[in-house]
């Protein structure tokens, strides 16, 4: 909970614009940002080195963009460039990409796929090679996750 607590101090103390807490849930935050309109669900790794950057997983949603459930991973490592990254949920396999230390899902169906399985599943890992060679797998405890992913989608219902 604590880990949380930091994660969301430090999404608020990121941006000059506003941002409000939608809530916590367990190892889960769900935030809004008014402009550009985004809401997000946000979790820091379990373990996370010292590094460049701070590391997460987070899946957002971007009205203005008709952007619903897209997966985004911060890595804890910048990865090598032809590395391939697996996201792995429980017993299920999923294959990411991007560079440095960004990676996605490639389309929307997969990013479907993944927030259905970070739904029911317990665990998550992704495994890469860091620039420098070395395997590494940032984990992620999955408890709250999918309350905080439904606040940051009702976070981002357009009012009437």
């Amino acid at each position: 909970m604590m880990r949380v607590a930091v994660l969301c101090l430090a999404a608020v103390a990121t941006t000059a614009s506003a941002r409000d807490s939608l809530g916590v849930f367990n190892n889960w935050g769900a935030f809004r940002d008014a402009k550009p309109q985004r809401c997000f669900a946000i979790a820091e790794p379990l373990r996370s080195p010292s590094g460049q950057w701070r590391p997460f997983a987070s899946i957002a949603h971007w009205p203005g963009a008709r952007v619903r459930s897209q997966l985004h991973i911060r890595l804890s490592r910048e990865k090598r460039g032809d590395a391939s990254v697996t996201l792995a949920i429980d017993d299920r396999r999923f294959s990411l990409s991007g560079s440095g230390g960004d990676v996605w899902a490639a389309d929307a169906r997969t990013d479907a796929a993944i927030v259905a399985a970070i739904r029911s599943g317990r665990t998550m890992s992704v495994a890469t090679v860091s620039a420098k060679g070395n395997a590494f797998a940032d984990s992620y405890a999955l408890r709250g996750a999918a309350t905080a992913i439904d606040a940051a989608a009702l976070g981002c219902v357009p009012r009437r």
